[in-house]
């Protein structure tokens, strides 16, 4: 008997060809698009790089059906909102700089999904990740790795897989480069085959994160501080900020200057110089481990601050206080970021990660 797959087809040329490559391998495949949010379906919005539109629902049922495989939509928009949305505001109401792609993988694609598709009678549930699962023989844990293509690495986004979640999950993309995935989806003669890659959180279509977290919540103008204490200028909202930025802050002091702080309770940002903004220490919490199942000592690792970050040379320590984790960097780090994600890595292997809090 086949295998059953459910398989999450975004409307984009990845996840398409996933769902091809499952079929030729003879697993009996269904496709699903999970509708977030009410998507942008105008044109103006539709170039926007963002998922959701119904220009996306089309292409996901176009490549569906030249596969010859049964498709859904799945209205999972009040989940998103509870799951992601609504904790992507409050996070940034709180002075810290969300990833909530990170908390849809976890709480929606690789929860909710793989709890539809037991439901279902299924036996994976699969996505157009680039990424590999393996299970290790003498752990008997499920392994997350590095994909073939490096340059579409997706692990950072991936790394609180739970081993339930990576158990039931397929990435058939791990072993292929992008070019690959273009040319087979010209070959089998997918629709969206030289579509682009979405690239902005899906539900801020215009990219302004200030604007959109006003809508749930008014910004309250406060004082910009240099690194002496001193007021030199009012922000319009701790949401419009980051740690790190330069641009669009409204101030000048001679030399370019960088949020370096954001402080929710005093409503302040603390601005600096560049090298201000460089730590070599951090405290992670919410930590999830996968190649391990908990820490007892010292680790050396290779750490990654952000999605689009170099991996460091680092060392993890069990935290002081429960359910954290000290990482200290070889080199200090430039802009680490509250509310970001820290993911540590042991060459292909994701060793886990947590959430940043200082």
């Amino acid at each position: 008997m086949k295998e059953k797959v459910l398989v999450a087809m975004s409307g984009g040329v990845d996840s398409s060809v996933a769902a091809a490559i499952l079929k030729e391998k003879e697993y009996e495949v269904m496709g699903v698009t999970l509708k977030l949010f009410e998507g942008p379906d105008d044109e103006n919005l539709r170039a926007s790089k963002t998922c959701c539109s119904l220009e996306d629902v089309e292409d996901a049922r176009c490549c569906a059906n030249a596969l010859g495989i049964p498709y859904h939509v799945l209205n999972f928009k009040e989940f998103f909102f509870d799951a992601v949305i609504q904790p992507f505001v409050e996070s940034y109401v709180k002075g810290e700089t969300p990833n909530p792609c990170i908390e849809c993988n976890r709480s929606i694609k690789f929860e909710k999904l793989l709890e539809r598709a037991v439901a279902l009678g299924m036996d994976y549930i699969a996505t157009g990740h680039y990424a590999r699962v393996e299970k290790d023989a003498a752990s008997g844990r499920f392994l997350l790795k590095k994909p073939k293509d490096s340059s579409k690495d997706q692990t950072y986004a991936l790394y609180n897989l739970t081993q339930r979640q990576l158990s039931r999950t397929l990435f058939p993309l791990g072993d292929l480069n992008k070019t690959e995935v273009r040319a087979l989806a010209q070959k089998t003669g997918l629709v969206n085959a030289s579509k682009s890659d979405s690239q902005e959180i899906c539900f801020v279509t215009d990219n302004d994160y200030a604007r959109f977290i006003s809508t749930f919540k008014p910004l309250e103008p406060g004082d910009f501080l240099n690194m002496q204490g001193e007021v030199i200028g009012r922000h319009r909202g701790i949401e419009a900020y980051t740690i790190g930025q330069r641009k669009g802050l409204g101030i000048s002091g001679g030399k370019p200057l960088f949020v370096v702080d954001i402080d929710a309770q005093r409503n302040i940002v603390r601005v600096g110089n560049p090298e201000d903004l460089f730590s070599d220490e951090i405290i992670a919490k919410d930590i999830n481990l996968i190649s391990i199942e908990k820490l007892e000592g010292e680790m050396r690792v290779k750490a990654k601050i952000r999605y689009r970050a170099e991996a460091a040379d680092a060392t993890l320590f069990p935290g002081t206080a429960p359910g954290t984790l000290c990482v200290k960097f070889d080199v200090p780090q430039r802009a680490v970021t509250p509310g970001q994600a820290v993911v540590f890595y042991d060459g292909d292997l994701v060793v886990g990660g947590g959430k940043i809090t200082k």
